[in-house]
């Protein structure tokens, strides 16, 4: 099991600024892209996580042990497939109708979201965790192990060690599992 210190995050909105934030904290190395080029969120990355290191999809996932689905769920098919195989990733990623528009034409009613993302990304360990709580809650609730007011965030996967790994980072995080 490889030692997780570079936390590669795909996307750039408020949860992935927020993650980003959480995991500069916990002493991790961050490199963050959104969509578009990099100079378009360089600024709001430098104002908000200014140790987290901008940069393009493919840079962030080269340089990261773990990766974080932080987009809207409508929008994880402009992500090459290829590019995420190999890797241990988080799906954070949530429907949302505001967003995502209708279910219909995001998600196939049959299966869940996960089992979509995971059945796209072949090849990657993908493991869900940090969709259940709002983004504001994350940055709020993040507390020390011990802490009598620490929150439990859900793990779940379909490969143990991909599980525990990520259990033992949303731990650092902040959460207990």
């Amino acid at each position: 099991m490889m030692a997780i210190q570079r936390i590669g995050i795909l996307g750039a909105g408020k949860v992935g600024i927020v993650l980003a934030g959480l995991a500069l904290d916990a002493g991790y190395t961050v490199r963050i892209s959104g969509s578009g080029a990099v100079k378009k969120i360089a600024l709001t990355i430098k104002t908000l996580v200014p140790d987290a290191i901008a940069s393009e999809n493919a840079e962030v996932v080269a340089n990261s042990d773990l990766i974080i689905l932080a987009i809207p769920l409508s929008r994880y098919k402009n992500i090459d497939a290829d590019l995420l195989k190999g890797h241990l990733v988080i799906d954070a990623m949530n429907y949302w109708w505001e967003t995502d528009g209708i279910r219909e034409e995001v998600l196939d009613p049959t299966t869940t979201s996960s089992e979509q993302v995971q059945a796209y990304f072949k090849g990657a360990k993908i493991v869900k965790t940090f969709n259940h709580m709002g983004y504001h809650n994350l940055q709020e609730e993040a507390r020390p192990k011990g802490n009598p007011k620490r929150k439990a965030l859900f793990v779940t996967g379909d490969d143990p060690a991909a599980v525990d790994q990520v259990a033992a980072f949303v731990d650092r995080m902040g959460f207990d599992t």
